[in-house]
């Protein structure tokens, strides 16, 4: 079979990775790749939002299953396209892909369903929002399109919410994603990721994972795209995780079929663990990043009889084995990064000795004659397994202290909460 993999990020390396370990695959295209991917797959260079070239590309070259990683191909409605040429791909339809498209619609479904997630309000002028801030009272403000993982401002109060909601409003700084806002209650707790194969009807969950949005150590600074992530959250027990998948994950894919938007593919839930119960903070249409790359790491299975599961209607006869240890991956970005960032500086020390347990999924990186230059903000992510969660932690940064760049910048305390 031959795969085509959409995307450049370390999600992307990581499901070539994984997919090329399939004895169902001969051949795996990524569009467009990146330096890593280039090691398991041809990269070809075609953008993931350029549907009709992609599709021509699936028919010529007798692409067997297409996966997407990025969200936007989805919401711009690719999985419907390439199903009415005949090709199998695995991601929702554009309709179930609003999940993610429109902050407004998850939050309307998920009040209409009654599935539990923060209090909110949404807003399309900057004159209703004045009414909703209040000055003592911490929000989240979200812009409601897509902003690649970026479109959300924690406020302290009514004096940053009216400032951020002004910037995303009049000062586009998510562009059209910010022309509706979505203002919640700010929930406290701890955050987890729930990622899990859907075929409209079976939910198949993966283990959990705990994302590190903040740029900086002890979870300050600007959010980001995600700056690491281990596998498994110690704090997501079993019980929770059952409790998550009965009353959140099962509702929403029945929610979504009653609203005739069949959802097939990944369907991740981000949580906040609070005191009164798992809420929502949003849903993602697709595999995240950086969680993929420690969960691929764990999944002891063939993944590719998954997909076509998801595919087929047929996942409740598939089932997911996972390896014991725990895995950490610690994402290296270009200094600057989730701001403006210099490209081009090349990288060294990237040669893993085999006795490490670690993979370097490649995120922001190119080839250039030979060498591996950074051409993104989130460059690199540092993937290690470990007994415990201390020894994965311990793996994964001393594959980190070889890595070398000019403007290098990583966060110290990845998987520190599972302690």
């Amino acid at each position: 079979m031959r795969v085509l993999i959409l995307g450049s990020g370390g999600r992307e390396h990581a499901l070539a990775w994984k997919i090329a370990q399939s004895p169902k695959v001969n051949k795996i295209y990524c569009a467009p790749g990146n330096a890593g991917t280039a090691s398991v797959a041809e990269n070809i260079d075609i953008s993931p939002d350029n549907i009709q070239a992609l599709l021509n590309f699936a028919l010529i070259k007798g692409i067997g299953l297409t996966v997407v990683g990025p969200e936007q191909p989805l919401v711009k409605g690719i999985a419907d396209s390439f199903e009415e040429s005949g090709l199998r791909v695995f991601g929702p339809s554009q309709r179930a892909a609003e999940i993610e498209g429109s902050k407004v619609f998850c939050k309307d479904l998920m009040k209409k369903y009654g599935i539990p997630t923060a209090r909110y309000e949404s807003f399309n002028s900057l004159d209703q929002v004045k009414l909703f801030t209040k000055e003592d009272e911490p929000v989240v403000v979200k812009a409601s399109g897509l902003a690649s993982g970026k479109g959300v401002v924690l406020c302290r109060n009514g004096k940053e919410a009216r400032s951020a909601i002004q910037s995303i409003m009049q000062g586009k700084v998510f562009g059209n994603a910010g022309d509706q806002v979505v203002i919640e209650e700010f929930l406290t707790g701890q955050e987890v990721s729930l990622l899990a194969f859907t075929d409209g009807k079976t939910i198949l969950p993966l283990e959990s994972a705990q994302d590190h949005k903040a740029a900086f150590d002890d979870d300050k600074g600007p959010n980001t795209g995600g700056m690491g992530a281990y596998s498994p959250a110690p704090i997501f027990t079993d019980e929770l995780k059952k409790k998550v998948v009965d009353e959140i994950m099962i509702p929403t894919v029945r929610a979504m079929a009653k609203e005739g938007r069949y959802y097939r593919g990944i369907l991740y839930a981000g949580l906040m663990l609070t005191e009164s119960g798992p809420k929502v903070l949003e849903f993602n249409a697709r595999f995240g990043d950086p969680e993929t790359q420690p969960i691929m790491m764990r999944i002891k299975n063939d993944i590719v009889p998954i997909f076509e599961a998801c595919i087929d209607g047929t996942l409740a006869t598939q089932t997911l084995q996972w390896k014991p240890e725990s895995t950490v991956c610690v994402v290296m970005a270009a200094k600057g990064y989730p701001g403006s960032y210099e490209k081009g500086n090349e990288i060294t020390g990237l040669n893993l000795d085999e006795n490490q347990q670690a993979m370097v999924f490649h995120a922001g990186t190119k080839l250039d004659n030979g060498k591996v230059l950074t051409n993104g903000g989130r460059v690199l992510g540092v993937t290690a397994l470990g007994l415990n969660i201390n020894q994965a932690i311990k793996n994964a940064y001393s594959v980190v202290d070889k890595i070398k760049w000019d403007g290098i910048h990583f966060r110290k305390d990845i998987g520190s909460k599972a302690n």
